[in-house]
């Protein structure tokens, strides 16, 4: 807790009147702190207006897979789409510090009303990868600079002592807003696989709510909110010095006592422990489809089991951490959690056949231990920068964010980096999934011969040498018995023709005793029936048929009709379309051995996502706040008797 400053005599009165509904559009500073219920309704607003604006920047890692398909991009350009919106989006958190002064919550507002709009209309309307690239980072501006607007209103609005449940609720805003992502797309994607349905939908959802906001929206005058409040029992101290406090003198050189080590430090831990939160924000479902084979309802699926339980722990933490009023604590506790869940997660990766459960479980658990952390502390950071300068506050959000965005941006670049085989696997892989599907058998005849024979034979029908090594391949016989097969039926074809129409017992008896008349009437019968000829001609191509030489006609008897289901075999090859064809050549082996390099990959940079968890842990002795929950009480139960003393002098 923080002790208040020494106390201001108070001066004139409030010089403007509370905002009303036409005027409170623009003008949205209130005189009078709010009792509970007006608080909790500003409170309230924050959060929702957070939602609806993380649904939007979240849905497109939701529809994925759909948005590569339709633009036909590959997987760094889709990456690149994230990298671009986080850069943006880190610039404009430190604008939203300069830009404190125009209104945090006009900054909300208007800028929520804007993105929705651009969601509704300006996305589903874009036919190219550019436009849809630029309308992105148009919203990642948006939540760049929302992302440190709202966090500071619910800084104002919540006194120190109810700081942590106030921010476990703003936490919801992301987490929830991933939520409302994957569970609309779970049961709306099959049915309207379309990506720019769901963008509309997400559209209407949030213009409604932006409007609700933009009317209902307000925030302290800097007189007020530019002062630490421990908790409610300071409202009219706060109030009293607020008449005569000289903001100005409080808001010079607010950068230069913000960008220092336990705060910049503070905020550089806390983005590295979310690498894991924006990896599976984003790519969840490419890694659940690329590795595990599921669909994306089935990841999206996976996705609420991890925020739902997020959520959960985000609140209770937070009226725990209040009620006990530590936050350090609960910060360490849920980092060992989740970095445990996360240990037993990458454990999974090179086991395909891992069941939704047993994901399901794991990532509940990793979401428990990172929301425990999270809401805490986010709770102690504003603590931190109060305790610097309670005036600065957004200044120090900004900070935050910017530090957030930056190191958003270099994790998702290392993403692209380390985890190569994604981009095979998603530019190539549903492409190969629909033509091996359809050419089942003839692919196995493929990968049985050989990409390099095949392209042989492809370039060239009549290669001899490729005809006799595909033959070998895919029938077991030597090279030497397919060649003297091959050779006896480009010399002989007619009678090996004569010879095929007549069962195998009669030909035997008939090599071995050619006088034998009963098997010759049976060829002749056979043959004249086989080639709808008269007797006299099946028995002139029978007599032309003895003059295949024997030791020849032996080999070509046991491997003739081997090569002859392998001769169909390859004849169904030759019939798959060329472009077919050549898209399995060309990224067939590639996407096998992208298979095969995926887990590798992934698990390299689960582990980096687990050392990033573990490098948090140091950061949290920057912050302010005691441990022990003993000393807090005793501190909180000073500053009240030096309220009520000041109260007293005030009054006196």
């Amino acid at each position: 807790m923080s002790t208040t400053p020494t106390a201001v005599p108070p001066a004139a009165p409030p010089e403007f009147a509370p905002p009303t509904l036409l005027t409170g559009l623009w003008q949205r500073k209130i005189p009078h702190y709010p009792d509970t219920p007006a608080r909790s309704w500003y409170l309230f607003l924050v959060v929702i207006v957070s939602v609806a604006l993380y649904y939007q920047l979240f849905v497109a890692g939701a529809v994925g897979n759909q948005l590569i398909a339709y633009y036909h991009l590959t997987f760094r350009y889709f990456v690149g789409i994230f990298i671009a919106g986080a850069a943006v989006g880190a610039v404009a958190s430190v604008v939203a510090g300069l830009l404190d002064r125009w209104g945090r919550a006009n900054m909300v507002a208007y800028g929520t009303v804007i993105c929705s709009l651009l969601t509704l209309f300006a996305i589903p309307a874009c036919t190219t990868k550019e436009a849809y690239l630029i309308v992105y980072c148009v919203i990642g501006i948006v939540e760049g600079a929302v992302l440190v607007a709202t966090p500071a209103l619910v800084r104002d609005f919540s006194p120190q002592l109810g700081r942590a449940s106030a921010m476990g609720f703003w936490t919801l805003g992301p987490v929830l807003g991933a939520l409302v992502t994957t569970e609309l797309a779970t049961h709306t994607l099959d049915a309207h696989p379309d990506w720019q349905f769901h963008y509309r939908l997400c559209g209407v959802i949030c213009v409604i709510i932006s409007l609700v906001g933009l009317v209902g929206l307000r925030e302290l005058s800097p007189a007020l909110r530019d002062q630490i409040m421990v908790s409610m029992r300071d409202k009219a101290l706060i109030e009293a010095r607020a008449r005569g406090l000289d903001v100005s003198s409080l808001e010079r050189d607010q950068w230069r006592q913000m960008l220092v080590p336990r705060i910049v430090g503070s905020a550089f831990g806390i983005s590295i422990f979310l690498a894991f939160f924006y990896t599976i924000v984003s790519f969840l479902p490419v890694y659940l489809a690329t590795n595990f084979g599921f669909t994306a309802a089935q990841a999206n699926a996976l996705g609420n089991w991890y925020w739902i339980a997020n959520a959960f722990a985000l609140v209770l933490t937070g009226i725990v951490s209040d009620y006990l009023k530590v936050r350090k604590p609960f910060m360490v506790f849920g980092a060992l959690v989740s970095i445990i869940g996360l240990w037993v997660f990458l454990g999974y990766t090179d086991r395909p056949g891992t069941d939704y459960y047993t994901f399901a479980i794991v990532l509940s658990f990793i979401a428990v231990g990172s929301g425990i952390a999270y809401s805490t502390w986010m709770a102690s950071f504003t603590e931190t920068v109060e305790n610097r300068n309670p005036a600065a506050t957004a200044v120090g959000l900004a900070v935050w964010g910017g530090t957030l965005r930056t190191v958003v941006t270099f994790v998702l670049l290392g993403l692209l980096l380390v985890v190569t085989a994604a981009g095979t696997l998603v530019n190539y892989g549903p492409e190969l999934q629909v033509i091996s599907a359809k050419y089942r058998t003839e692919i196995a005849t493929i990968q049985k011969v050989g990409t390099d024979t095949m392209g042989a034979l492809g370039a060239n029908p009549n290669d001899t040498a490729a005809q006799v090594a595909a033959l070998v391949k895919l029938t077991g016989a030597s090279a030497a018995d397919v060649q003297t097969t091959l050779a006896l039926n480009a010399k002989y074809p007619q009678e090996l023709a004569t010879l095929q129409a007549v069962d195998t017992p009669t030909l035997v008896k008939l090599m071995v005793n050619p006088a034998d008349t009963e098997s010759a009437g049976k060829a002749v019968a056979a043959i004249s029936q086989k080639f709808s000829i008269p007797p006299d001609q099946a028995v002139a191509r029978l007599v032309a048929a003895q003059k295949v030489p024997t030791n020849e006609l032996t080999v070509a008897s046991s491997t003739g009709p081997q090569l002859t289901a392998a001769s169909e075999q390859l004849k169904a090859v030759s019939a798959i379309p060329v472009e077919d064809r050549e898209y399995l050549a060309a990224h067939g082996a590639e996407v096998q051995q992208a298979q095969v390099d995926s887990p590798k990959q992934w698990l390299r940079w689960w582990w980096i996502c687990l050392i990033a968890q573990i490098a948090f842990l140091p950061f949290i002795f920057l912050m302010n706040g005691h441990w022990s929950p003993k000393k807090a009480a005793e501190e909180a139960a000073e500053h009240d008797a030096k309220v009520q003393r000041e109260l007293a002098e005030i009054g006196a």
